[in-house]
Formats: C-alpha cells, structure tokens, sequence
C-alpha cells in the first residue's frame, strides 16, 4: 500500500518543493526593494528634520523620488547581481496591490467625482495617442507592429500594455524590447519634469493629479508623478490613470482584430474571453475596496492600516522602478523608437497640459 501512493507523495513534495525553492528566491530582492524603499523615506525625513531645525527653506522631496533615485544609482553603478533580480521584479505586483489597497481611501462619490470632463478628457487624450504615435510612425518609417506597440503603450498603461499586445498582434522580441525601453526612458524623465511643471503653472492638486493621470505613460510613473506633488494629486492621478488602464483590453483586442484580418496575428475567437485575459484585475480591486469603504465595512482604525499598507506597497513599487531602469540598455535600443516616442510623448503632454489647464479655469475641475 505505501507503494501505491508514493508516486503521488513524491509529486506533492516536489510541487511543494519547487514552491519553497521559487519563495525563498524573491527574500533577497525583496529585502532590497525595502531597504532602498525605507532609505528614501530616512533620506526625506531627515532633510526635512535638519532644514527646520536650522531654519531653511527648501522643498519637500517626497520618499517616492529619492527611492527612485536610490535605485536608479545601484542599477547604473554595481548593478542587480542576479540573486536580486526575482524579487526585485515583483514590483508590479506590489504596484497593483497598492493601487487596490488605496481604495480604502476612496468612496465611490471620490472615484465618480473624477468628473465628466476628466473622463472626456481621457479619451481625447486616449485617442489623440494613438493617432499621433501613428503618424510619427509613418514618418519615421518604424516597423508597422513597433508603432503599434508604442501607440498602445502611450495610449494605456506602458510596459503592462506593450506586454499584453506583444502576443495578440504577433510581435517580435525585438521590437517589443524597444518600445518598452522608449517607453520606460520617458517614464522616467517624467518623474523630474512634471512636478517642476506643475508648480510653475500653480496647477490645483486636482489639475495637475489629472494632468499626470492622462500624460504619464506607465501606472508606477504616474503615480509617483502624483505623489511628488502632493497627496491629493497622487489621489487623483491614480483615478485617472486606472480610467486608462481599464481600456487595454479593448485597445488591445481592436489590434489584434486589425492585425488578424492582415494575416500577420492569430484569430481572436471569443472576444469576450479574450476581453477577460486582457482586463487588468486590479482596477476591480481597487473598486471592490472602494466599495466596502462606502459602505462602512471598515473601522478608522482598519482604514488607516489599509491606508498605510498601501504606502508600504508603493514603497517597494517606487524603489523597483529604480532598480529596474538600466540606462546603459536604454541607450543600445537605437534612436527613431525613441524618438517617435519622445516627441510623442512631449505633444501629448503639452496638449494634455493644455486641456485640462483650460477646463480647470473655465469648467472649474
């Protein structure tokens, strides 16, 4: 009889096995995305201790920044030895559960006081994206499915997006390799610029949260855009950042049917389901919560706990975008990506700045 079942036993205990093996691979990446995350929530706190002690007037440089640049400085220096990298590459998954812990922080009467205007906003911004990318594509002379790739990150969700429309439109490595590269440089540039912006324009919280929400291209990007400004429009870029977001699959299934009827992608059979992969299910997390928190599920004190291990989500978030942004491969991807990119991104930033300054004094946002 105890032969009979060690075939299953010794599955089982391999399974496990492996599971342990994969854990216990992410303890040093993650360790590091803490120490780096906590390293720029000291650096923040104790400029600010030792400028008001001595009675100096200088900006308020939120954690998120110096996080990101702490980051930044090891992965172009001694680099991310490879024991590192596993658990350093969980930084998207703890990007999604910070979002979705944020609800906690939002009734839906915040997430639909987002605004009419704002939701149009996102699809002229949304829609201008696409055309434009297209067009500097063409005049570029890109690769018809690397224009694809870098319409639909600059339109969405930026790395995500490009990830999930690699597959679907039948992609090559390559070309994906250089649109998440273009896409991740100006992610990055993003992150000094916007801020400086926004507070020469004097933009209002809510304006400027908008503005980063509907121009930043990748979800951690725009949320630190958010962050560096202020609280409220870390809220608010958030918001609309994760209206953008919901879109992917349907940008990516109308690509993927454009390409299929080419001959150059698989067939889409049922769009539904397809619909389903592509959706992001941390946006129905992040309204699920938002929900429970509407309808009183949660005390003040488990609000602010779920508050705060948002914050420490977005910590490891902020100190893995650092660490996985390799200036060097950036600059072997070549120029036109990054160039269609770029003056891409700077159009779209301009006209979105543009717009939601108009509806911010006109239609009071």
């Amino acid at each position: 009889m105890a032969t009979s079942f060690t075939p299953t036993r010794a599955v089982g205990l391999g399974a496990t096995g492996s599971l342990v093996r994969r854990t216990l691979s992410l303890i040093p990446g993650l360790l590091l995305l803490t120490v780096v995350g906590y390293g720029g929530k000291v650096i923040e706190q104790s400029i600010a201790a030792y400028t008001k002690g001595h009675h100096i007037t200088f900006p308020n440089i939120e954690y998120v920044l110096w996080a990101i640049v702490i980051g930044l400085l090891i992965a172009n220096t001694v680099g991310v030895p490879r024991v590192f990298q596993a658990g350093v590459a969980t930084y998207e998954f703890w990007l999604k559960a910070g979002i979705v812990l944020l609800g906690s922080r939002f009734l839906l009467g915040d997430v639909l006081h987002l605004g009419g205007i704002s939701l149009l906003l996102v699809a002229i911004a949304l829609s201008l994206s696409l055309g434009f990318m297209h067009l500097l594509g063409r005049i570029f002379k890109l690769k018809p499915k690397l224009t694809s790739l870098l319409a639909i990150g600059s339109a969405i969700c930026g790395v995500s997006a490009i990830i999930a429309a690699k597959p679907a439109i039948g992609a090559d490595d390559e070309d994906t390799s250089y649109a998440i590269a273009a896409i991740l440089a100006l992610g990055a540039i993003s992150l000094f610029t916007f801020p400086l912006i926004g507070h020469s324009l004097h933009l209002s919280d809510k304006a400027y949260g908008l503005w980063a929400g509907l121009a930043v291209d990748n979800t951690a990007e725009a949320t630190a855009a958010g962050a560096l400004y202020s609280d409220a429009a870390g809220k608010v870029a958030v918001l609309a950042k994760t209206s953008r977001n919901a879109l992917i699959g349907f940008i990516v299934l109308a690509y993927a049917i454009y390409w299929s009827s080419r001959g150059e992608a698989q067939a889409i059979g049922n769009k539904a389901a397809f619909l389903w992969r592509k959706f992001p299910k941390f946006v129905l997390g992040f309204l699920l919560i938002s929900l429970l928190a509407t309808a009183g599920f949660f005390t003040k004190p488990q609000l602010l706990s779920v508050a705060n291990l948002s914050r420490w989500a977005f910590l490891l978030t902020f100190a893995g975008v650092g660490l996985r942004t390799n200036l060097r491969e950036l600059g072997k991807q070549g120029w036109r990506p990054f160039a269609v990119g770029a003056i891409g991104e700077v159009f779209i930033a301009l006209v979105t700045l543009g717009l939601v300054f108009g509806a911010d004094r006109y239609l009071h946002l």
